[in-house]
């Protein structure tokens, strides 16, 4: 069968060749064509366009480069009609793929998205999209079954391919003394700084974290350095902090740690994953934040919260986010304190919640059958 995949960042390309390679385990005369990246490129097929001419993020960014998006978007609609897949299967990426979802539909062809919009969050306007224009919905995480049940969508789960991600990029054989040796870092435990991947999120939450350096000397703080901002960034809140810097190594930093200080994001459930203990911290300019809980819908901020349905990490935002609050919960998660083991015996649960590695093979896989029956 022929199959058009569209992912439109780096992660989307990890899921979706994980995702072509279940695929074709189940049937292998597969024929691909794709948005994507290098990942996916490697599971054979045609890459008609890299995520690297895709991904825009923020409102300012994708305002400037609004025609090159509808460029992208006009491209991928012509380049489906041409290739009359057999599916159209969307991964993330969804101001870009409801888009195509619903002119995928409109034009006859069968749409699958595989790692559902975050609706339950915000944008639940989004839902209507999703119900209307997609024929089977994948989703990540367990407690989005009963989400979508109630709007009448019928859901597969099928595991989080966030597993996936570290089995894919963690280097387990790397020791400690490997990696601060590899980094240049004193031979002293780490507390790792994992402030965001966007300038703003820097801004108010890697001061707060710094404030800690001073008050835990027996321990060297590491931040997690993110590919798109360079070290001028973080320069200007460091000064002359005893901090380092790494990076392309998060995964590895969050094995190495004792504990992390986690912004808000993705990063919350790969510290969970990697068994590192962790507060989360999320401080943001007071119009923003007054505007998202507005329109945020969740009771919690941090993935690992809100697929536990409890608190088991502390999340700490905006005036919570003070010295003496995050000193007391960085103390608490030190070893030897029952608050660690505790966090540590939830994240094990987590594990259990989420599946093991696979997730995205498994969904290939269940792809191919719903197309054959």
């Amino acid at each position: 069968m022929k199959y058009y995949i569209v992912a439109g960042e780096a992660s989307g390309d990890l899921h979706a060749s994980n995702l072509m390679r279940g695929i074709k385990k189940k049937d292998s005369n597969a024929e691909f064509r794709f948005f994507g990246g290098d990942l996916m490129k490697a599971q054979g097929g045609t890459l008609v366009k890299h995520y690297r001419e895709m991904a825009f993020m923020g409102f300012i960014e994708v305002l400037m480069n609004i025609r090159s998006i509808a460029q992208n978007l006009k491209a991928c609609k012509e380049d489906i009609i041409t290739y009359k897949p057999d599916v159209v299967i969307l991964v993330d990426y969804p101001g870009f793929n409801l888009r195509i979802a619903r002119f995928s539909k409109e034009s006859g062809f069968k749409v699958f998205y595989y790692i559902a919009p975050k609706v339950w969050a915000w944008k639940e306007s989004r839902v209507k999209i999703i119900k209307r224009y997609v024929d089977q919905l994948f989703i990540i995480f367990p407690f989005e079954i009963e989400y979508f049940r109630n709007h009448s969508i019928e859901p597969i789960f099928e595991g989080n391919p966030s597993i996936d991600a570290i089995a894919f990029k963690l280097n387990k054989d790397q020791t400690f003394n490997d990696f601060v040796k590899q980094n240049s870092l004193p031979e002293k435990p780490i507390i790792a700084l994992v402030a965001g991947s966007r300038k703003q999120e820097i801004k108010y939450n890697l001061p707060q974290m710094l404030k800690m350096v001073e008050k835990f000397p027996d321990y060297q703080f590491v931040i997690a350095g993110a590919p798109s901002l360079n070290l001028s960034v973080y320069q200007q809140y460091i000064n002359d902090t005893p901090v380092s810097i790494v990076y392309n190594q998060t995964y590895q930093l969050f094995k190495h740690s004792t504990l992390a200080l986690v912004t808000s994001g993705t990063a919350t459930l790969e510290s969970a994953l990697l068994d590192t203990p962790e507060v989360v911290c999320y401080k943001g300019g007071l119009l923003s934040m007054l505007i998202a809980w507005i329109v945020i819908k969740v009771k919690y901020i941090s993935l690992v919260n809100l697929i536990m349905n409890r608190e088991v990490v502390t999340e700490l935002k905006q005036y919570d986010l003070n010295p003496s609050r995050l000193y007391k919960e960085t103390s608490t998660l030190l070893p030897g304190n029952p608050k660690r083991n505790e966090m540590l015996n939830d994240f094990s649960k987590l594990k259990e919640v989420l599946g093991g590695e696979g997730a995205s093979e498994r969904v290939g896989a269940r792809v191919v059958s719903i197309l054959m029956n």
